[in-house]
């Protein structure tokens, strides 16, 4: 039997996906997961929160972000492409009528690296895009979901790991 102590212990089928989503106070919400990583979610001030942290619908842009880019990176190393930086900016429209759910979103790549082949780049994000990229395939069936990419050339020598 699953009970909510074995949830949050990870201790379910693989298909099964458990977070927890705790009120903290005012419009603060903790969010955790069964490894104990949280991160933290309220509104704008202006909107009667603390703005100390995402507010759960910007969080399904950062998803969105996380999700293709753990895919683009995980596919440009497999074609040994050598990536030194990745940045992808998110931005969505909003209907004005509630409950303001996105009508359009883009997603803007900037990938930097030594001697990036163009066409493996643009392949990887098709992939993520049609293939393996879960948020995304969830958000496309209701979003105008586009993208756009800007490849920066390096110098040699330059790493594999993120810039800071």
């Amino acid at each position: 039997m699953k009970t909510e102590k074995n949830m949050m212990e990870g201790k379910t089928d693989k298909k099964q996906v458990v977070v927890m989503v705790r009120w903290v106070g005012n419009m603060q919400f903790v969010a955790t997961d069964h490894m104990g990583h949280s991160l933290v979610m309220d509104i704008p001030k202006e909107l009667g929160g603390g703005g100390t942290g995402f507010t759960p619908v910007q969080l399904l842009l950062v998803a969105l972000g996380g999700c293709t880019g753990i895919d683009i990176i995980n596919i440009l190393e497999k074609q040994r492409q050598r990536v030194v930086g990745l940045e992808i900016k998110v931005c969505g429209e909003r209907k004005p009528d509630p409950p303001r759910v996105y009508s359009k979103i883009h997603i803007e790549y900037t990938v930097k690296g030594e001697n990036l082949d163009e066409k493996a780049v643009k392949r990887a994000i098709e992939l993520s895009e049609g293939k393996y990229c879960s948020v995304g395939a969830m958000i496309r069936k209701e979003v105008e979901l586009t993208t756009s990419y800007t490849l920066q050339q390096v110098n040699q020598g330059g790493t594999h790991q993120p810039e800071p």
